[in-house]
């Protein structure tokens, strides 16, 4: 009997668990100076509805994984600060959050505005490293709700991505 109590508390438990998980692919083009272009897929996964998780780029012959954040009111500022290890803080040299170089990403304790902007940063196996900066098209549903954006590996060549909204 306490046995079978215990059962249906770990199965109801399981099913607590999978049923937050959200989970989504993407695909895209990589592309560099002189080199054909080449597919690129993407997965992810979000215990909190998309707003944050991890996600992995698979490249030809490389895998890229990382944490991504979506930007909403409730984003600290201090939250993202593992995106900036190994590039500039806040990404100042890749223009992003006021649409030019040299624009600062906000550093104000908690950024106010709802954009609709997911930025992550992945790592491969050889310590290459990716960035990544998306546009969402149903901000409210975090990456279930789709989008598209650009990354940028360390050694400069470009990923155009695109995600699916379901």
């Amino acid at each position: 009997m306490k046995s079978a109590k215990l059962l249906v508390i770990l199965w109801l438990s399981l099913a607590t668990l999978t049923a937050c998980t959200t989970t989504g692919i993407g695909g895209g083009q990589l592309s560099g100076a002189g080199q054909a272009d080449e597919a690129v897929s993407f997965s992810w996964t979000s215990t909190d509805g998309g707003i944050t998780g991890n996600i992995q780029a698979l490249l030809p012959g490389q895998t890229f994984a990382g944490r991504f954040f979506q930007i909403t009111q409730q984003t600290r500022a201090d939250m993202l600060n593992p995106l900036w290890t190994h590039w500039r803080a806040g990404w100042y040299d890749w223009p992003y959050w006021g649409g030019y170089a040299g624009t600062p990403y906000p550093t104000t304790q908690f950024i106010t505005h709802y954009s609709g902007k997911v930025v992550a940063t992945l790592e491969a196996p050889d310590q290459q490293r990716m960035r990544c900066r998306f546009h969402l098209v149903e901000p409210a549903q975090g990456m279930t709700g789709g989008g598209e954006g650009e990354c940028q590996l360390s050694a400069g060549r470009q990923v155009r991505a695109s995600f699916p909204g379901k």
